[in-house]
């Protein structure tokens, strides 16, 4: 049976009154990535925790679309491995008065569209009855589309005499843990046209039929990038196999909200900023205009994927918004087939600023007290009304960080 992981920790005031003795060095964190209980560079787990230790990364957050099946698993690895856990989840809601006047929020194709985080969720999870239909709501949405999907590249694949097909139980069992993504099923015919045509010829001329006379831009063995061609030709809009998605699918952001905070997380913005071409979404190009909406929100914490931004704008909003008391983390996602270092690069392949990887480092611990005081009963992070506490900043990262040094250490 799962059990907190701070069940045997001191009270806060013990832990507090310890703080200023234990080592305030900075311990490399990877906040967000994924895992195969929704789609993954990783095929298993263990292999997160194998190369965080080959790095020396000494927090580490899951970061799951729409599940928390991992937890347990990550948890008993965190143990083992003396490496900190932050139990998070992700969700795609949908802003439907964003939507409606075309503006951009997180996603750049789909006015509305908002990837949202929860961090520090309660370790064991309890959702009530009404939560866990929600999230079993956009589960089975999520499954539901990926099995059309399956039936119309099944009709394509007929059409061109493919000779081999698909079914949503084999894919879902081979690949997937908990949800079979769009990603999956790039994946599974990108093995079966490799298992079909043993010739990286054969292989190209097929999947030119697939992609109605246009060659594949990618190698035959540049498996990530042929998947994201797979994806953009057969499953996107206007291919043969899309489906769209059905506004079930999508809970309002005020819907994930109240799911994050009932199972004991706090709310938090996960920034696109800016893309290879330097260009910025409707909702995130004007700093202050984003951070008054955020507030607005009662949104006090964000998170960023450094390796997509370029250095020195991802500084500049980082210090934009640390300066005005917002929470902010870092991590690699690890949501494409491309398998990086877990550890936390910036978008020229370089390491963090050290003035970055202490604001990264700061935003692990408060999620890391807020995971510890909530598990032994008491408010985190967020006060009654679900406002963060902004003014106890300082005082929840050195909180956080004699959890995570108590932790690590394996006392």
């Amino acid at each position: 049976m799962a059990t907190s992981v701070f069940a045997k920790y001191p009270k806060p005031e013990q832990l507090l009154a310890m703080a200023p003795t234990i080592p305030q060095d900075i311990l490399p964190v990877n906040g967000h990535f994924h895992t195969p209980y929704s789609f993954s560079a990783f095929t298993e787990i263990q292999q997160v925790f194998a190369m965080a230790q080959a790095e020396k990364v000494r927090v580490l957050g899951i970061n799951d679309f729409y599940t928390t099946d991992g937890y347990d698993e990550f948890c008993e690895l965190a143990r083992q491995r003396l490496i900190f856990p932050l139990f998070n989840i992700e969700f795609m809601s949908l802003q439907k008065d964003l939507q409606a006047a075309g503006i951009r929020v997180n996603d750049p194709n789909n006015p509305g569209r908002t990837y949202f985080s929860g961090k520090g969720l309660k370790y064991p999870v309890r959702l009530n009855a009404d939560m866990i239909a929600r999230l079993f709501q956009v589960q089975n949405e999520s499954n539901r589309q990926a099995a059309q999907m399956i039936d119309k590249l099944n009709d394509f694949l007929e059409e061109l005499k493919a000779g081999f097909s698909f079914t949503y139980d084999e894919l879902k069992s081979r690949y997937a843990k908990n949800l079979l993504r769009e990603r999956h099923i790039a994946k599974a015919l990108r093995e079966a046209v490799v298992q079909k045509f043993p010739t990286e010829d054969e292989q190209k001329a097929f999947f030119t039929k697939l992609f109605s006379g246009k060659e594949p831009k990618s190698a035959m063995h540049d498996f990530a990038s042929l998947e994201n061609e797979i994806r953009s030709h057969l499953l996107k809009a206007g291919g043969p196999a899309f489906v769209p998605e059905d506004d079930k699918a999508f809970l309002s952001l005020e819907q994930v909200k109240e799911l994050i905070i009932q199972a004991g997380g706090i709310p938090c913005y996960p920034v696109l900023l800016d893309n290879a071409k330097g260009e910025f979404t409707d909702f995130e190009g004007d700093y202050e205009q984003l951070y008054q909406q955020l507030v607005a929100k009662n949104v006090s914490m964000l998170e960023l994927i450094p390796g997509r931004n370029k250095p020195e704008i991802m500084e500049e909003f980082v210090n934009f918004f640390n300066n005005r008391g917002f929470v902010i983390t870092f991590g690699t996602e690890h949501n494409t087939p491309k398998l990086d270092p877990i550890t936390v690069y910036g978008g020229d392949g370089g390491e963090l600023s050290p003035a970055m990887k202490k604001i990264g480092y700061e935003g692990a611990c408060v999620i890391a007290a807020h995971q510890y005081l909530v598990a032994k009963g008491r408010l985190g992070y967020l006060d009654k009304q679900g406002k963060a506490k902004v003014d106890e900043r300082d005082t929840f990262i050195a909180l956080g960080n004699a959890v995570i040094k108590k932790f690590v250490s394996g006392q």
